[in-house]
């Protein structure tokens, strides 16, 4: 498995359980510079080691058409609207973009993006963002991931809406160009997404079948899906952010606020330190505690040459004398001594 990616964002190794949490900032700015940059700075406050931008224009998106094929209809949160409509509500200004990268480095949060054509890859590679994020609706869009991983940064893909064989396409257009830099986010794209759909333990399925770097890109309200993720493999976690859901917007139904955010962050971090490693070695405190295991103790006062019986010896709580499972070997043996109730047994009280 390639590292590089770790390697630069700190991300979890085989040797480490560290994740790298993402807040997907998307529309929640609500077109203020002042909320976006706010926005970064909540973010970073909250625990997050990146924040995601989306780089594209309405028109570099879909086209500015009603016909039937550009209306939404799908349940969604924005039915009703057009895919042209929904992106001009939802963009980010490209001329926001230096801005929002030199406030990301002030506040030491890594900020990069999701690039929905080639001219978006053109734009972010004059900003050097260290990253890119290819959004589960591109991810059948190979021409678009094989310019992206000719650049040879990190690329994350959300596999939502793909298939096996399409998520197998995806990473296979980054190494014919090269760039084995490579992690997959499982991804359910419903907004929000129902937790019965999470389907987690795909997670450590992707990991063995691609044997690349994986995470969860979570649409869900908790922070129960992405800590269950973390636990079954995830080193990889991107949440939708929004400094107050009554700011509105496409995409605040489905985002967390900065507390819940917070939250989340605190729990993956537990989640981390109770990882560990895989290891049957005892701590002191461990130790220490197994005084209260049971071993063998009489239980009735006892004379030298009587047999032990399960009435004058039995298995109790402290661990100082013989360990409980010597008792079918000793049972009917002789004492050698005088013994007194409450004395733990041992081998040298033994004829």
């Amino acid at each position: 498995m390639e590292n590089n990616l770790f390697q630069q964002f700190g991300i979890g190794d085989d040797n480490s359980n560290r994740v790298f949490i993402i807040a997907e900032m998307s529309a929640n700015h609500n077109h203020s510079l002042e909320i976006a940059i706010e926005t970064i700075r909540a973010a970073k406050a909250a625990g997050a080691d990146a924040i995601k931008l989306q780089t594209y224009t309405a028109d570099t998106l879909t086209l500015n058409s009603d016909k039937p094929y550009f209306q939404i209809h799908q349940g969604s949160l924005w039915d009703g609207t057009t895919l042209y409509k929904l992106y001009q509500q939802a963009y980010t200004p490209w001329e926001w973009f230096p801005e929002l990268m030199r406030v990301a480095k002030e506040e030491n949060i890594i900020c990069f993006s999701s690039p929905f054509d080639k001219s978006s890859v053109d734009f972010l590679e004059t900003l050097n963002v260290p990253a890119y994020k290819i959004a589960s609706f591109e991810i059948t869009d190979i021409p678009l991931i094989e310019y992206v991983a000719s650049k040879k940064k990190p690329v994350i893909i959300s596999t939502g809406i793909a298939t096996f064989d399409e998520i197998s396409e995806a990473v296979s257009a980054c190494y014919r160009m090269g760039n084995r830099d490579v992690a997959l986010l499982k991804c359910t794209s419903s907004y929000p997404a129902p937790i019965d759909q999470a389907n987690l333990m795909t997670i450590p399925d992707m990991r063995e079948k691609f044997q690349v770097a994986v995470g969860l890109s979570d649409h869900t309200m908790s922070s129960a899906v992405a800590v269950a993720a973390v636990a079954l493999g995830a080193r990889i976690v991107e949440k939708h952010f929004i400094l107050d859901r009554k700011i509105g917007g496409p995409d605040s139904a489905f985002s967390m606020n900065k507390e819940e955010f917070s939250e989340m962050v605190t729990y993956i971090r537990q989640v981390e330190q109770a990882l560990g490693k895989p290891t049957y070695e005892l701590t002191e405190s461990v130790r220490r505690n197994r005084k209260f295991a049971r071993s063998l103790f009489v239980v009735q006062n006892m004379h030298a040459g009587d047999l032990i019986t399960e009435q004058n010896v039995r298995s109790v709580r402290p661990s100082d004398g013989l360990a409980p499972k010597y008792l079918p070997e000793i049972l009917g043996k002789r004492v050698n001594r005088d013994l007194e109730f409450g004395e733990p047994l041992r081998w040298e009280y033994l004829q």
